[in-house]
């Protein structure tokens, strides 16, 4: 079926507000921000595995949610960029169990070395702290991209309602392993 522009429009405007408000319902438990986070709202990074046009709609509600964080502009362009690429490299993703793999690696380059640049600059100890900061992060992101997202990709498959909107190549029922 093909889409129109408002359909796109929409799509990605529903899952920017739903990125957002889990992310700020997440902010309230103190998931949202931090070295160990279980932001919620990622895992709809793997949304574009299976609705290549929902990319606008995790850029700009991580952007808006990042607007909250204690991180200041450095996280709001990061954090939001990191998203972005992800998110895009999700919609390339060979095989279902993959998809989440982008959401994670990306966050943990990113977000683990801005989070021990923002702690320690570029000194001595920017190299241990990145690596701690990247493993918490990573374990995080596995947590929501995976632990939530994939779970979420395989449900979609199954509702006749999204298949429709589905691109023939990922309509499988069945995950390729």
């Amino acid at each position: 079926m093909r889409k129109s522009n408002i359909q796109q429009l929409t799509l990605a405007a529903m899952v920017a507000a739903v990125y957002f408000v889990l992310c700020y319902f997440g902010n309230i438990f103190q998931l949202t921000f931090g070295p160990v986070q279980v932001r919620l709202g990622e895992a709809l990074t793997v949304l574009p595995f299976l609705f290549p046009g929902t990319w606008p709609g995790v850029f700009v509600g991580c952007l808006v949610a990042n607007l909250l964080s204690p991180y200041g502009p450095l996280d709001v362009v990061l954090g939001s960029a990191g998203t972005l690429v992800a998110a895009l490299l999700t919609q390339k993703a060979p095989k279902t169990w993959l998809a989440p793999l982008p959401p994670v690696v990306c966050g943990m380059v990113l977000l683990g070395g801005m989070l021990a640049w923002y702690e320690v600059g570029f000194s001595d100890q920017f190299l241990p702290l990145f690596a701690a900061n990247a493993l918490w992060v990573g374990i995080g992101q596995a947590v929501s991209c995976y632990g939530l997202g994939l779970p979420l990709l395989r449900a979609l498959r199954k509702v006749s309602y999204f298949r429709r909107f589905i691109p023939e190549d990922r309509r499988g029922l069945r995950p390729a392993a």
